[in-house]
């Protein structure tokens, strides 16, 4: 008797820690879900800065594509950072600065910028994707079949995961050469707050290529920066 005393608050401890677990919730109103994503974005767009982090691990052999986009901009739209693509079977890293529909990049093989079309390495303009009604954060407010996943701890903050489905034709504003015919899994991870911790697409987004993930990440702050056209000396 004693010996069952002992187990069943085990047990009922073990369900408990199930709560931070990767099990789902289907049953949740997807309403419910799009309310929490549509403040997510608003907080992004409200904005001064947002801190921008677009990448995947890796790229399939022979794919020429954006490997990572890392920086800071606004909703001018306007981005300075470090962009790195893949072509050729090479990395190729180089500083960026993008504004006013130009895209300017120096290279280490290059000692100023020079005037780049990022739509030539399957890349997007970096800037581009910091605009409110047409950036990255038109995925929150434009995803179907919204179902609640289970929650996960980073640090102290316990986040819920929302899953869903974006069409290819949304995604291909993000990654220009994604397949606009086919649809993308995207999940999200929101805090109590309803703040978008991260985001991960997966689908086609380079022909002949399989499935690629792309981590998103987006961080703001209410002080201004102040993005300007690189000299070219």
């Amino acid at each position: 008797m004693r010996i069952r005393l002992l187990i069943l608050p085990l047990i009922a401890s073990v369900l408990v820690a199930g709560g931070c677990s990767g099990s789902s919730d289907s049953t949740v109103d997807p309403a419910k879900l799009q309310a929490r994503l549509t403040e997510a974005k608003k907080t992004i767009d409200d904005a001064e800065t947002i801190t921008i982090s677009l990448a995947t691990k890796s790229l399939p052999s022979g794919v020429t594509g954006l490997l990572s986009a890392k920086g800071k901009g606004n909703h001018s739209p306007a981005f300075a950072g470090k962009v790195t693509v893949v072509t050729g079977g090479t990395s190729l890293g180089a500083e960026v600065v993008a504004l006013d529909g130009q895209v300017y990049a120096k290279t280490s093989f290059a000692p100023v910028f020079l005037t780049i079309d990022p739509a030539s390495l399957k890349a997007p303009d970096p800037a581009s994707l910091l605009a409110r009604d047409t950036g990255i954060t038109q995925i929150l407010a434009k995803t179907d079949k919204l179902t609640q996943g289970g929650q996960s701890r980073d640090g102290k903050d316990v986040l819920t995961t929302i899953k869903g489905i974006l069409p290819g034709s949304l995604v291909r504003d993000i990654i220009p050469s994604a397949a606009a015919d086919q649809t993308f899994a995207v999940t999200y991870r929101l805090d109590d707050a309803d703040v978008l911790r991260d985001a991960t697409l997966t689908g086609a987004f380079y022909p002949q290529g399989g499935d690629v993930t792309y981590t998103v990440v987006l961080t703001t702050s209410d002080t201004p920066v102040t993005i300007e056209k690189p000299a070219r000396r």
